[in-house]
């Protein structure tokens, strides 16, 4: 009986912001220039899936975040430095550094660092 109660004030508790946004929005719908795209004062034009971004960028932000966490495991591991056997945590460190760099270096090798530029003629 606890767990089904627990279940559901979970649901309730869950939808609630829904419902109330369902029973507060307004009703009717405005066909205003609000409701564009972009309210930059720039009519738009097409529509927003005829521009495609090149594989570059996507590329870009992966190692963003793959480098991102690995720094983040960076912070511990210098707070912990002086607790472990001094060799043994240089030589960690290295490896782990070094292993960044090889992947770096996998990245440049294959191309991901250069843009291949357009022309717009």
């Amino acid at each position: 009986m606890y767990i089904m109660l627990f279940l559901g004030v979970g649901f309730a508790v869950a939808f609630a912001p829904f419902i109330a946004a369902w029973m507060l929005a307004p009703k009717r719908k405005n066909t205003g220039s609000h409701e564009t795209n972009y309210e930059c004062g720039i009519e738009p034009y097409g529509k927003a899936w005829d521009f495609r971004f090149g594989v570059h960028y996507y590329l870009y932000a992966l190692i963003f975040l793959a480098f991102d966490v690995d720094i983040l495991f960076l912070f511990p591991v210098a707070t912990a430095f002086h607790e472990a056997e001094p060799l043994r945590a240089i030589v960690e460190f290295i490896i782990f550094v070094g292993i960044l760099s090889l992947a770096i270096v996998y990245a440049w090798v294959k191309g991901v660092f250069n843009w291949q530029r357009r022309n717009n003629s």
